[in-house]
């Protein structure tokens, strides 16, 4: 396989290839020094990706992109820092690679270790949120990865100054050429990418339903599927008001354009504060589409179609159903969730048992916010993404979840 099949991105991959076998085998030390390096070279020349940014988010604003897409694109010195903040936080955390996950001595004497290691290449396809170049990079170094980036086209100009502050500063640190790159923005990197099977180990897809949809169709390469966030709140008859209140109104506006983001409010038909709850959520500013009960409930409520129930929002818009019981709110969720954080508020012990048995998701939250479902709030780090699929690994992507394993077995002259 030559770089002629793959024009585009077929030198990235073959020097990626080439630094993935060094970095499998380099100390955690190394890999930390790097990090740093990355993180201080991000603060140091911040000016520099701010004035990219700054003609991305311009040009985007120009091209008539939506608000919430432009908060997703756009970088300030607070973001910044927090992405560098980010990578500091990895240096914290324990190396995977090396880790045993299990061992044992067999009858015949022979030792069995099952080891992590990296899983070589990883391709990583995202929007427009050049934050994602940072943690996917890190992520991806630390747990012995190269990394190859395919951002969006608007945010091409950040994150051609985020990978070269990134690479600078870890090839002076000691890392390989090549241990993370910057693929073209264009559609036919994309499909060079996900063909690229034998030089690329795994494909990750961070964004739309549209885009993970593509990769998921078109891959030759292992995928792990990151989904979007169609979260749910269930607010249970035995629920507190004011931790309802709470949790809902974070879960929907603490921040609109994630998918941690609630889009879907379920209520109980005994709740007797719904008016109350769904008056704080239009004095927030959330448009509500709700069923009929809930525009009994509250004026000024959009009817609500099939497509609500199905819509990831990224926005100040939210679905509210009454629903008759609790397994009325698992058949709703069963149908039109997309298997990423769902959430129960309740006091009943019975109800939280029956909701997180019952719904099937990544990440099931009881009386907290759906805001949660994060690596970093999970104490992992920075993420990748959230995986919403069943294989290799489910729920925010982290350190251990970037690995693979090999058996070592060891004997003293065993033959069978």
């Amino acid at each position: 396989m030559s770089d002629v099949d793959f024009p585009l991105i077929g030198a990235a991959a073959a020097r990626a290839r080439a630094a993935a076998r060094v970095l499998r085998t380099l100390p955690p030390e190394t890999k930390d020094a790097a990090l740093a390096a990355m993180a201080q070279a991000l603060l140091e020349r911040a000016d520099e990706v701010l004035a990219a940014n700054a003609a991305d988010v311009e040009a985007a604003a120009a091209d008539g992109t939506p608000a919430s897409v432009l908060d997703r694109l756009r970088l300030d010195p607070g973001r910044i820092a927090a992405v560098a903040d980010a990578l500091r936080h990895l240096v914290s955390l324990p190396d995977p690679v090396g880790d045993i996950v299990r061992g044992s001595t067999l009858a015949n004497g022979l030792q069995l270790r099952q080891v992590r290691v990296p899983l070589g290449v990883v391709g990583i396809v995202y929007e427009a949120r050049p934050n994602v170049t940072v943690d996917a990079a890190g992520l991806c170094l630390k747990s012995g990865n190269a990394a190859l980036l395919r951002g969006s086209g608007s945010a091409h100009r950040t994150n051609t100054a985020l990978v070269a502050v990134l690479t600078e500063a870890a090839e002076k640190a000691g890392l390989p050429a090549g241990s993370i790159a910057l693929l073209p923005a264009d559609r036919a990197s994309v499909g060079e990418l996900l063909n690229a099977r034998g030089l690329v180990d795994v494909v990750i897809p961070r964004g739309g339903a549209s885009l993970i949809d593509r990769v998921v169709r078109e891959s030759t390469v292992p995928v792990i599927e990151t989904g979007v966030g169609n979260c749910h709140v269930y607010v249970d008859a035995s629920a507190d008001p004011a931790m309802a209140e709470a949790i809902v109104l974070n879960a929907k506006t603490s921040r609109v354009s994630v998918c941690n983001s609630a889009e879907t409010l379920l209520v109980h038909r005994d709740v007797a504060f719904l008016p109350r709850l769904l008056a704080a959520l239009a004095d927030a500013g959330v448009t509500l589409h709700g069923d009929e009960a809930a525009s009994r409930a509250h004026e000024g409520v959009v009817p609500a179609t099939d497509e609500d129930w199905a819509t990831e929002y990224l926005s100040l818009d939210m679905a509210v159903r009454v629903v008759d019981d609790l397994p009325a709110a698992l058949d709703h969720i069963s149908r039109w969730g997309s298997g990423h954080s769902e959430a129960i508020v309740a006091d009943s012990a019975r109800a939280i048992a029956e909701f997180t048995a019952g719904v099937d998701a990544a990440a099931v939250l009881v009386n907290a916010s759906t805001r949660f479902t994060d690596g970093g709030e999970f104490g992992f780090g920075a993420e990748i993404g959230i995986s919403t699929q069943k294989l290799h690994a489910r729920g925010p992507l982290g350190l251990p979840e970037l690995t693979s394993t090999t058996y070592v077995v060891t004997g003293n002259g065993h033959t069978r």
